[in-house]
């Protein structure tokens, strides 16, 4: 989640446009803009439900932790509730933010892991959904407290928003199950490869700077561009293609939707979405100076020491973008590159 519009371009077209691939998001309508609120005290928190099969469903018992629910702003401590922010409508993005099965409750890695920190901080979680552009409105005028929404840590956004990370921000090689290629972190395995990327994305300004080099070097790379991912997810399949790169997340979720099939796929390799010279960091996000940052981040910390961050992320299919720490405004990308 880069630049702007490329942020929006790997969002919708990386990731929202996963939907199309599968009968399960084709069946759903997003969650309206209403808030849902969930769960108010009983400390159990339901992972992947109502994901119609996208993750293993997994009840976890969560207590509050009352030494990081005392590093809460006393406004939000005595509210006894976390404004959750998603920015999903109108599609929704499987894996990580989508309606459910009722057609109602938001699921996903993303809000699963709010109301994951919401339960550990002692408050009851309410779920916002909005557009993207409005998600922002909300954190800006205090209606939202922290989003949960695939935002990339940048520079330039940390001079209105203060960040708590929760997982890596990157790219996926998509291969079939039964080819052995892997990219193996170079690039120069990619030559004599035909490879599918999305027009206008991130993913397809870092491949087609490796084409050049490969060239460069009397080598090449074939891209491909399809209209939409059930076209790419057809060529894969019918090896018209290689490799399909793009947000890590669509293809994890696309690999759970062919394992069943006569084409199952597989992750091949990740190359982190801010280039070769930073991880790039998916965070929670406050509005600057609100004071929320610090206990989020202990509160992942926490769950990532008592291996619920773990459970939350194989449930999903998100293992490969785990952090090992929770940090609070880490290196983002630089305003360059934003």
């Amino acid at each position: 989640m880069q630049r702007r519009p490329s942020l929006r371009t790997r969002l919708t077209r990386g990731l929202g446009a996963a939907t199309a691939t599968v009968a399960l998001a084709s069946g759903l309508t997003a969650c309206g803009g209403d808030a849902e609120a969930t769960g108010p005290d009983s400390g159990k928190v339901t992972v992947g439900a109502v994901s119609n099969g996208a993750a293993r469903e997994t009840e976890l018992s969560v207590p509050a932790v009352e030494s990081l629910r005392a590093q809460l702003p006393a406004d939000v401590r005595e509210r006894g509730e976390l404004v959750i922010g998603v920015g999903a409508l109108p599609a929704g993005y499987p894996p990580l933010a989508y309606a459910g099965t009722d057609q109602k409750t938001l699921t996903g890695a993303e809000p699963d892991l709010g109301r994951l920190v919401a339960a550990t901080l002692g408050l009851k979680p309410v779920v916002k959904n909005s557009t993207w552009e409005n998600l922002f409105v909300g954190i800006d005028s205090g209606k939202v407290d922290v989003a949960f929404t695939n935002v990339t840590v940048t520079e330039e956004r940390k001079k209105k928003y203060e960040f708590a990370s929760y997982r890596q921000d990157n790219l996926a090689f998509e291969t079939l199950k039964d080819n052995p290629w892997n990219y193996g972190g170079d690039y120069r395995n990619l030559a004599g490869r035909t490879v599918a990327v999305g027009s206008g994305t991130n993913q397809e300004k870092i491949l087609l700077e490796w084409q050049k080099k490969l060239q460069a070097e009397g080598k090449d790379i074939t891209v491909k561009y399809f209209p939409d991912a059930n076209s790419t997810s057809l060529a894969l399949s019918g090896k018209k293609i290689d490799i399909n790169f793009g947000p890590n997340p669509s293809i994890a979720y696309h690999i759970t939707q062919t394992a069943s099939s006569n084409a199952p796929t597989r992750n091949a390799g990740s190359f982190s979405g801010a280039g070769e010279s930073l991880q790039g960091l998916i965070a929670a996000t406050a509005k600057k100076d609100s004071g929320l940052a610090k206990p989020v981040s202990e509160a992942i910390n926490h769950l990532i020491k008592n291996g619920q961050y773990a459970q939350l992320l194989a449930a999903w299919n998100l293992s490969n973008e785990a952090v090992t720490t929770s940090e609070v405004d880490p290196p983002g990308l630089p305003v360059t590159n934003s």
